[in-house]
């Protein structure tokens, strides 16, 4: 073996090993009684939607509902045994299709976007022109106070109330 190619050898084998933790990295970890995976939608990774487990085969409903990390990463710990109903839901999303799943299993899921809202045409186009509710004033002048009397505030304790 000349000494040449250990040099090369070593380079190609610590790139080979980075490369393998990257895609490591990428992956969830879970238990036996975990569910986890990857949330993925049109545009990646879908970071800040909620991940919901449900099952009914407990004596009461049971559900469990985590957040995906900024890689669209999730994972639902310490589910009891049991058949479970997993979904996707965000702002902006539509609810997921239901996936079954067992504590153990990887279950990648995969965000829809909903249709986009329509603007009601009973919203001014200039939201900020005006408050809601106030009269539309025609001038540029300030409005013209009315004649109310002003009270004096008393600041003498009251009577007749404790000792």
């Amino acid at each position: 073996m000349k000494l040449e190619k250990v040099p090369a050898f070593v380079l190609l084998t610590c790139l080979a090993c980075a490369g393998a933790r990257e895609v490591a990295s990428q992956t969830v970890r879970i238990d036996t009684d975990d569910i986890g995976g990857v949330v993925s939608g049109p545009a990646g990774p879908e970071a800040g939607v909620w991940v919901i487990a449900e099952t009914t085969e407990l004596p009461t409903r049971f559900a469990r509902i985590v957040v995906t990390d900024d890689r669209g990463q999730y994972v639902i710990p310490n589910l009891p045994n049991g058949t479970y109903r997993v979904w996707v839901r965000g702002y902006g999303l539509v609810d997921g299709p239901n996936v079954q799943a067992s504590p153990g299993k990887i279950v990648n899921l995969t965000a829809v976007p909903g249709a986009r809202a329509r603007r009601p045409s009973t919203i001014p186009r200039a939201i900020g022109s005006r408050c809601f509710g106030c009269p539309t004033r025609a001038s540029s002048q300030p409005p013209v106070r009315t004649a109310t009397p002003w009270r004096r505030v008393s600041t003498a304790r009251p009577t007749g109330f404790g000792s």
